[in-house]
């Protein structure tokens, strides 16, 4: 999604505002690609933007009747990492910001010479992996594949990173780049409770799958008897060359190819356009 650089005012907050976008767009009412540096309408209530040419429209509601679910307009698929990436973006001019009040008119200098902080970085990083994900599943996208990004949870700050529909289900997708090699491991036994953890490298991960089934529950919500499937999609991690992924309470922890297999391969009876649409209206993009 695009990112305003220079805005100027605009007829009303409903109507949108006018500017120029960052990154490149689709218009959300006639799908027109909208390329880097061209004026565009950014809407506060749906997230997107409009050719300028365009007038402004109603915005979908929320509804959970997979059949009276109006079909959404090309910009709501979403683009991959665009709320990651907007964050990155607001971070690293935020640190250039302190700079330039420290050092005063050595600022500029001072900006050039310093190291990102890692904190702001990881925010690119992050961004990165959406971005190589989404581009994998956008290359599955079919009548039997529907495929939502960056989509954001209503009343919350958070995000679901993807959303794929098979003929088989939903699969809800949290994308991650970290270093080392995932593994599962079991602790308790007998006389302990059984506790399954996440981990990779020695970074305990758990968390995350705790994250997914929490996104798990809430798409539930609106696609009823449809099963859904949770996922966590490591890019860039040290897999073995044999084996590797594997199930924690449901969770699958992969990667791309081998995520992307699975859903190529799912054969169902879901009706795909039709539960894609309803997300897509319960799920705007972040």
């Amino acid at each position: 999604m695009a990112e305003p650089m220079d805005q100027s005012a605009t007829a009303s907050a409903d109507a949108g505002k006018r500017m120029r976008l960052r990154y490149a767009g689709v218009c959300r009412c006639c799908g027109t690609d909208l390329p880097p540096g061209e004026h565009a309408v950014y809407e506060q209530s749906t997230k997107a933007v409009r050719c300028v040419a365009c007038p402004p429209s109603a915005s979908t509601g929320t509804t959970t009747d997979l059949t009276a679910v109006p079909p959404p307009a090309p910009a709501e698929g979403g683009a991959a990492g665009a709320s990651a990436r907007r964050e990155y973006e607001r971070r690293k001019a935020k640190d250039e910001e302190r700079l330039r009040q420290k050092w005063g008119r050595f600022g500029g200098i001072a900006v050039a010479l310093a190291d990102e902080k890692q904190s702001t970085k990881a925010w690119a990083t992050g961004a990165e992996g959406e971005e190589r994900l989404g581009a994998r599943l956008d290359s599955l996208a079919s009548e039997s594949v529907g495929v939502l990004h960056d989509r954001r949870i209503p009343r919350s700050r958070a995000n679901i990173d993807h959303i794929a529909v098979t003929t088989a289900g939903v699969w809800v997708i949290d994308a991650k780049r970290y270093q080392g090699r995932p593994e599962l491991r079991i602790e308790g036994g007998i006389f302990r409770r059984r506790v399954e953890k996440l981990f990779v490298g020695r970074r305990d991960c758990t968390a995350l799958v705790d994250g997914v089934l929490a996104q798990v529950g809430l798409v539930e919500e609106v696609v009823g008897d449809v099963p859904v499937t949770g996922a966590l999609c490591f890019v860039d991690a040290d897999w073995p060359l044999i084996g590797g992924a594997f199930t924690t309470r449901g969770v699958h922890a992969l990667w791309p190819k081998r995520l992307a297999k699975l859903l190529a391969g799912a054969e169902g009876s879901v009706d795909v356009p039709a539960v894609r649409q309803a997300l897509a209206a319960h799920f705007p993009p972040a």
